[in-house]
């Protein structure tokens, strides 16, 4: 695959299947957010890998956290909650690290790390794996961020899940141009 086909054809892919990417393929693509656009060089982001038994203990901070929030959960939402890590046999959680810095705005520090977020995405639909950036309430929410360790000065940017793609979707057919003017 070459990087334009890589860059024009690419999708999400929500339905994935172990095997979880190997240990060289996690690499890559740590090595490829690595290469993110940073002004600075300030590297500001970090990664969690889980997989197998942290995607229950991932499950149970979901479920926590929901209960937290709402006591009543029904069982029906208890168990979706549970079970959302579960829909990939991979998750890296891709946290953005914002730092005081004298020419680089924490937006810019937050832009970056979700660069390194969407260059998981791409290495891993490069190596022939599916990939689902997923974001949501358990983003932000308190219990997961003191759960996962989150820092004050941190923030989750995305969780993405990998896999095998169970179904592989064509990319949709989309016109730039309707986004794109000429200034003057």
């Amino acid at each position: 695959m070459d990087a334009l086909e890589l860059l024009t054809q690419r999708t999400s892919t929500p339905a994935l299947r172990a095997p979880a990417p190997s240990a060289e393929q996690v690499q890559v693509m740590l090595d490829a957010a690595c290469r993110a656009p940073d002004h600075g060089l300030l590297r500001p982001y970090r990664f969690l890998v889980i997989e197998g038994e942290g995607l229950l203990k991932l499950g149970e901070l979901f479920l926590a956290a929901g209960l937290k929030k709402d006591p009543d959960l029904d069982e029906t939402a208890q168990k979706k909650l549970r079970n959302m890590p579960l829909r990939a046999p991979m998750i890296i959680v891709a946290i953005a690290v914002k730092q005081e810095h004298p020419k680089v705005p924490e937006v810019e520090q937050v832009i970056t790390a979700g660069c390194a977020a969407h260059a998981i995405v791409q290495s891993a639909f490069a190596q022939n794996l599916g990939a689902m950036w997923r974001t949501g309430a358990m983003t932000h929410n308190p219990d997961v961020r003191e759960g996962l360790n989150i820092a004050e000065n941190e923030e989750i940017v995305g969780f993405v899940y990998l896999g095998q793609s169970l179904k592989v979707r064509a990319a949709p057919e989309f016109d730039a141009s309707t986004l794109t003017q000429s200034w003057r």
